[in-house]
């Protein structure tokens, strides 16, 4: 089911996980042992969740890797849905 606008996993992350959670990118980045640079990318929509980190996410969270990499797929359709119009394709059909 597609959602509405959907937010950046990096929100969900940073408004679920670490904030209620009183930690620092700093910290969190340390205990998922990536750069702060990779997760601040993250944490304001810069970069995607890849299925490593929906992995480290998981191990550190206790959430499912599936479930970040649901809600990454869903924000980047979101995005393209965007853009539909502008696409040039031809509609293909069997002869």
């Amino acid at each position: 089911m597609k959602m509405h606008n959907p937010p950046h996993p990096g929100e969900v992350l940073r408004e679920l996980c670490i904030g209620p959670m009183g930690l620092s990118i700093t910290e969190a980045a340390e205990a998922l042992g990536v750069s702060r640079k990779t997760l601040s990318a993250i944490l304001n929509g810069h970069a995607g969740i890849s299925p490593e980190m929906a992995i480290r996410l998981s191990l550190a969270f206790g959430t499912s890797a599936e479930s970040w990499l649901n809600q990454q797929a869903q924000y980047d359709l979101w995005e393209a849905e965007k853009k539909r119009s502008s696409l040039r394709v031809r509609r293909l059909s069997a002869a």
